[in-house]
């Protein structure tokens, strides 16, 4: 089956960002692409826009509010081709940043529930991150696509993942010099595997770069951001403000630790789907690459991050706590809408031109 209905969106106006055009998806990502463009007097508008804003319905899937961070987040990545660099410190996109981080930080702590935290002992902590995050039965993506995807959704898949890992293991890295001792030593190991260990060519995010090409996709980064839903862009945002605020390492540390723990299995079922479609090696070779790593990165992260984090640091253990159920929480949402989507007969994409690209193009 191939899906080529894709999820109607308003159309807006385009603004070119270097090599990638975005559209703005409301008035205050309208705002901030105007600026990032090089129009300043949009900053007037960012300004109005922030301070009238009321609290939206649900800002971990507004896509004006994920769009918007993500757009903030990149200018201090350097991810867009350098563009917006001048603003990193102006203060109105700090407060605009401020604002919808409350925002989501909010929806998301509510949305997550009440959570039970362990003793700030590190097999304690350890325990109860590997129970929280322990597989479970049922359908799920990896799954669906170790079995049954076609190759236009192997491609939707691939896309969407791009938003995070061309910018892999950079988001958990802000927490580096905000970690002291045992637990910043662990980080450090596990973010030497995640650059290559000093190959270059061995880098997760180059690796990433060479599937997409592989698979006849792009690797300029941001190529896709049009056809991601605002959830998918909410699962590098969150990552990414736990890492930018130092009150939020601890979370940082649970979100790294879950994501580790949560990464080699359906790294083995979305190798075997990727070869079950005929795709080669040089495609499967990043999730191959996952199968084993992150089998080692999760004792690392679990017991020597986390727990160390927790005995050194004691008032921090129900934000690692939070943060681990927080990445299960919203990488689970994202994944359960392609499914739900692919299972539909229906795409998981947001409609844009480059939607169409992803789910028409390639040929194996």
């Amino acid at each position: 089956m191939t899906v080529t209905n894709v999820m109607p969106q308003a159309p807006t106006v385009g603004y070119e960002l270097g090599d990638v055009t975005i559209q703005a998806r409301g008035p205050l990502s309208d705002a901030i692409l105007g600026m990032l463009v090089g129009d300043e007097s949009r900053a007037d508008d960012l300004v109005l826009t922030v301070r009238s804003m009321d609290a939206v319905e649900d800002a971990i899937r507004d896509d004006d509010v994920q769009l918007s961070l993500f757009l903030i987040y990149a200018v201090s990545f350097g991810s867009l081709g350098q563009i917006g660099a001048q603003w990193e410190w102006d203060t109105r996109l700090i407060e605009a940043r401020v604002v919808l981080e409350r925002m989501f930080e909010a929806e998301v702590r509510l949305q997550v529930g009440p959570l039970e935290s362990p003793a700030p002992r590190g097999p304690a902590v350890a325990d109860a991150l590997f129970e929280r995050a322990k597989p479970t039965p049922g359908p799920s993506l990896s799954r669906y696509i170790a079995r049954r995807a076609d190759v236009s959704q192997v491609r939707e898949h691939l896309a969407l993942h791009s938003i995070y890992t061309l910018r892999e293991a950079d988001a958990h890295s802000w927490a580096i010099p905000r970690l002291t001792g045992r637990a910043k030593a662990a980080l450090v190991e596990i973010q030497a595997d995640e650059y290559g260990g000093g190959d270059p060519q061995r880098v997760h995010q180059v690796m990433y770069a060479r599937t997409l090409r592989a698979a006849g996709l792009d690797d300029t980064y941001g190529r896709y951001v049009d056809a991601a839903p605002a959830i998918t862009l909410a699962g590098f945002n969150l990552m990414t403000m736990f890492g930018m605020n130092r009150r939020l390492r601890g979370a940082l540390v649970g979100h790294l630790a879950a994501f580790e723990m949560t990464s080699s299995i359906p790294s083995r079922f979305v190798a075997e789907g990727l070869r079950r479609l005929g795709f080669g090696d040089d495609v499967a070779a990043y999730y191959d690459e996952h199968v084993e790593a992150d089998a080692v990165h999760e004792q690392i992260a679990a017991r020597d991050m986390a727990g160390s984090l927790a005995e050194d640091e004691p008032a921090l253990i129900d934000d690692i706590v939070f943060g681990a159920a927080a990445c299960l929480a919203v990488e689970g949402w994202a994944t359960d809408l392609t499914l739900e989507r692919w299972e539909a007969g229906e795409s998981a994409l947001r409609e844009s031109r480059i939607a169409r690209d992803i789910t028409g193009g390639g040929v194996l």
